[in-house]
């Protein structure tokens, strides 16, 4: 999916924003071996460093006219590739269920291929809209805190259940409620791109159609 833009597209390779996504590119790796090797401050900065410098390099690009077909490629797939690091090692090292992992790597796949398909075989686009930035960022947040892995506080104690931290008795981090409210808003987010995305094919065919007919 992609924003629904108007600036002009260069074909630079070397802007401030592809390098900065770069730079990010590279902390993802960084990040992995501190957190596996026990580093959870260093490897918290090094996430919070990465997922933040998104929006710098968004706000670069439009505001010195520096957006870049290689930029409109490479800035989404650094933060996918962020978010599937991110999620794959909190549940490498312990502090996120397995299904969350699936839910948001499978969510990820879903709308990287449906986009594809929907803009190579129709050559549309869906628009990325706000709350879909902001279930990111809830995701982000949630990430960190998990990372972090302080402070811990109570869960709710209304049933035990390894699978869902934070509604049983034990202590987890705070991180684990902005990353539940990421995912509630990921799946509405989800429905829309999907609805939308239905909408532009059809569309298209209907125009394929009369194009055939004339």
């Amino acid at each position: 999916m992609s924003s629904q833009k108007t600036e002009a597209v260069t074909n630079r390779i070397f802007t401030i924003p592809n390098v900065i996504s770069f730079i990010r590119l590279c902390m993802v790796p960084v990040y992995m071996v501190l957190l596996l090797n026990g580093y959870d401050l260093l490897a918290t900065f090094m996430f919070a460093l990465a997922a933040g410098t998104d929006w710098i390099d968004g706000q670069l690009a439009r505001r010195t006219n520096c957006v870049s077909k290689l930029g409109q490629l490479l800035d989404p797939a650094v933060d996918r590739i962020l978010m599937s690091c991110g999620v794959i090692g909190l549940m490498l090292v312990g502090r996120l269920p397995i299904w969350i992992v699936v839910v948001v790597l499978g969510r990820d796949l879903m709308l990287l291929v449906g986009g594809a398909y929907l803009l190579k075989r129709y050559h549309e686009r869906v628009a990325v809209i706000y709350p879909g930035k902001v279930a990111t960022t809830f995701l982000f947040v949630g990430f960190a805190g998990l990372l972090l892995n302080m402070p811990l506080i109570g869960g709710l104690g209304w049933f035990e259940a390894s699978w869902l931290p934070g509604f049983g008795s034990e202590a987890c981090s705070w991180g684990i409620w902005f990353v539940y409210a990421g995912l509630l808003l990921g799946l509405f987010t989800t429905l829309y791109y999907v609805l939308a995305g239905y909408r532009k094919m059809q569309k298209a065919r209907r125009l394929e159609a009369k194009g055939r007919v004339r």
